[in-house]
């Protein structure tokens, strides 16, 4: 049971590490950020000075921000023109970015294993690494097997850029 929790952390947590690596969250998620605080910023020096407003700190147009593209609904809504303005450029582009850094992240995470099969042989191979204490014979057997075959390969290779030929390979995966 304590086993099955530990590989499920590790999974986990190899699970979000590989998202954070390879997909475009960190920087979608950051832009995003930034150009809420500056367009915030915006509506607030737009806002500033106006009758009827109630955008009258920069803390109510960073929450006017965030109900603004989430599609929350806006209660407040920016009195002056620039304001109004600035607030339907954020709307647009910040639900854009929002929506899109959550699809761009999904796509390239599914994706990567079809762009780079050698990353994603990799990436097993250092997984099954990982997990070595884990592996039964019979897994850890046929993990020497391909790591062998892989190495014939390598050498193989190495032989026929000296143009020399080469020794059929066996392949012991399929066996």
């Amino acid at each position: 049971m304590i086993q099955k929790k530990k590989n499920l952390s590790s999974r986990s947590r190899r699970f979000i590490l590989d998202v954070f690596a390879h997909t475009p969250i960190i920087k979608l998620t950051f832009l995003l950020i930034t150009l809420w605080m500056l367009f915030a910023a915006g509506l607030y020096f737009g806002e500033q000075g106006a009758e009827g407003t109630t955008i009258t700190s920069y803390g109510r147009a960073l929450y006017w921000g965030i109900a603004a593209f989430s599609t929350a609904g806006i209660a407040d809504m920016p009195v002056t023109g620039i304001s109004a303005f600035i607030g339907a450029i954020w709307i647009v582009l910040g639900s854009m970015l929002f929506f899109g850094a959550i699809v761009a992240t999904i796509t390239s995470y599914f994706m990567r294993p079809l762009q780079r099969p050698s990353k994603q042989i990799i990436d097993t191979i250092e997984y099954n690494l990982e997990q070595l204490d884990d592996l039964s014979i019979e897994e850890l057997e046929l993990l020497k097997e391909t790591t062998d075959a892989l190495i014939e390969h390598v050498e193989c290779l190495k032989e026929v850029k000296k143009e020399k030929p080469c020794p059929k390979m066996k392949n012991s995966i399929d066996t």
